[in-house]
């Protein structure tokens, strides 16, 4: 068994991504991990990692799901065709998936979910808070893998996304909701491992719970790593 820190895939935009990888790399390697920095335009080998984040900033195409767009809407049709063409081949390799905000909503669309173009209209008794600050309340559903890794206690996140969560993909479940019922996590009800989440763990990396969500994934990655290692020919390029 190697003692190696897991390999983590981290995509990005391309218009901001150069001040949120850092900041995703810290938490992985507070985490236990290595961050590998993905975007469009540059070669993304999930046979290469050990796991997969889908970082946040850009809005997600409704043409991957039938929906209707919106003036304010920022898109990267390249990106959404990467993600989810990651997401996908993660499932195939059996490697786990951490989505933050718009990562959430592309592991939903990945398997076969829609969206909310714009959530606060529909959820209109959910607190429209714009901030890194943790000052949204979000409920975890009892009985989640998320509730098992950060507690079933009301959790105060932060918020930035316009976009939500309407109909759940195959094999997902709701994880957490705000107090107007708009879905705040969503995770995969069997292995390998995957959990999205509405917010951005990576602007808390002090509190504790919000670390438990990379710990997380970490442990999962190397469980895999360690999997793989003991079946020749599979996956040799990440281990």
């Amino acid at each position: 068994m190697t003692s190696r820190r897991p390999v983590i895939g981290v995509t990005v935009s391309r218009r901001s991504g150069w001040r949120i990888f850092p900041l995703i790399a810290l938490n992985v390697w507070l985490a236990g991990g290595r961050a590998l920095r993905w975007q469009a335009g540059r070669v993304a080998d999930i046979t290469t990692v050990d796991g997969l984040i889908i970082g946040g900033g850009d809005d997600i195409s409704p043409d991957l799901y039938g929906g209707r767009l919106v003036k304010s809407a920022r898109l990267d049709p390249d990106r959404d065709a990467l993600e989810r063409k990651l997401v996908l081949a993660a499932f195939e390799h059996f490697k786990p998936v951490l989505g933050i905000c718009r990562g959430s909503q592309m592991l939903n669309i990945a398997l076969g979910g829609t969206l909310h173009q714009d959530a606060y209209a529909t959820y209109q008794a959910s607190d429209h808070i714009r901030t890194v600050l943790p000052r949204k309340t979000v409920q975890i559903v009892r009985g989640t893998r998320l509730a098992k890794l950060a507690g079933a206690k009301p959790m105060k996140v932060n918020a930035l996304h316009t976009q939500a969560v309407d109909r759940l993909g195959d094999g997902l479940r709701i994880a957490a909701r705000d107090s107007g019922g708009m879905i705040q996590a969503i995770e995969r009800m069997t292995e390998p491992f995957a959990l999205g989440v509405q917010w951005h763990p990576e602007h808390l990396f002090y509190a504790h719970r919000q670390m438990g969500i990379f710990r997380a994934l970490m442990a999962a990655a190397s469980a895999r790593r360690d999997d793989a290692a003991q079946l020749p020919g599979v996956d040799a390029a990440a281990r």
